[in-house]
């Protein structure tokens, strides 16, 4: 199934969490953090300006990103769980 989010929100899946600490310590699932990066699955059509043309987007799909901690919403779709955001929610795009 294809989400195709609407004006100028984005589609991202999380990247996977660390399994272990740079040290070598194996984590367990009630210790790990949300992954703050993720990847751009689809983009709207752009943000609507007051002169009636689509504002064009900073990110691109396939984009790896990073966002904060409580950025989008979480929908879970097919058993996959996304998020849905603003561009505004992006902080960077990691190379």
């Amino acid at each position: 199934m294809k989400v195709v989010p609407l004006n100028d929100k984005i589609v991202v899946k999380r990247l996977e969490a660390e399994e272990k600490t740079p040290g070598g310590i194996v984590l367990p699932d009630t210790a790990k953090e949300k992954p703050r990066q993720g990847k751009v699955l689809s983009l709207g059509e752009g943000k609507l300006m007051d002169n009636g043309k689509r504002a064009a987007f900073q990110v691109k799909e396939g984009d790896r990103v990073l966002f904060s901690s409580y950025a989008g919403n979480e929908v879970t779709i097919d058993g996959e769980e996304y998020l849905i955001m603003t561009e505004e929610d992006i902080l960077a795009v990691v190379d």
